[in-house]
């Protein structure tokens, strides 16, 4: 029998499932209702339930965000049903996905390297945790571009922790940065 474990995150629109099994064996893959999932068979069969407006699949997780106007009481065990019956097969979740995004000229500044190296082990492990994820977008004139993914996007606290939290780290450790913004992805 299959035990999934749920967890909110402290985005309340998005709530974290955690099947016991692996979700991607490397890399993240956030997509929206209506994005293509043919590579995606996990993603595809949760959007078949009624109220699942984002989902972000981690390494052993998946975030599932919902609109304003439907409530977790009637969405949660939707969603926990489709996750059973999913993994019940033998198909992967994931078939494949694009290689991350590479630098345009392949090499990073000193100040890059150092920023990528400081949200890869301080940040995005923490993050994850709350069912979301922080990437590296770019660094221009002492502003530090993060696209926020999972539970991250959109959640009510994420300005906090850009601010008081990833801001200030990078801010102590690398003088060169002056301002964390997110961006879109």
């Amino acid at each position: 029998m299959m035990f999934i474990e749920t967890q909110p995150t402290p985005n309340p629109a998005t709530v974290k499932f955690l099947p016991g099994q692996i979700v991607m064996q490397t890399g993240t893959l956030s997509l929206k209702a209506g994005d293509r999932t043919d590579q995606a068979p996990l993603a595809r069969r949760l959007f078949e339930v009624p109220g699942v407006a984002a989902l972000f699949f981690g390494h052993d997780f998946v975030s599932v965000t919902k609109p304003d106007d439907v409530e977790w009481v009637t969405l949660k065990p939707r969603v926990l049903a489709a996750l059973m019956e999913f993994y019940s097969g033998d198909i992967p979740a994931v078939l494949s996905v694009g290689a991350e995004a590479a630098d345009a000229d392949g090499t990073d500044s000193d100040v890059e390297a150092q920023i990528k190296e400081l949200i890869e082990t301080r940040v995005r492990p923490a993050v994850a945790r709350d069912g979301g994820d922080i990437v590296f977008d770019r660094f221009e004139r002492g502003i530090v571009y993060l696209q926020m993914h999972g539970a991250c996007e959109g959640c009510p606290s994420s300005t906090i922790t850009l601010k008081n939290g990833i801001e200030n780290m990078l801010r102590h450790y690398i003088p060169d940065v002056l301002e964390v913004r997110a961006v879109n992805g």
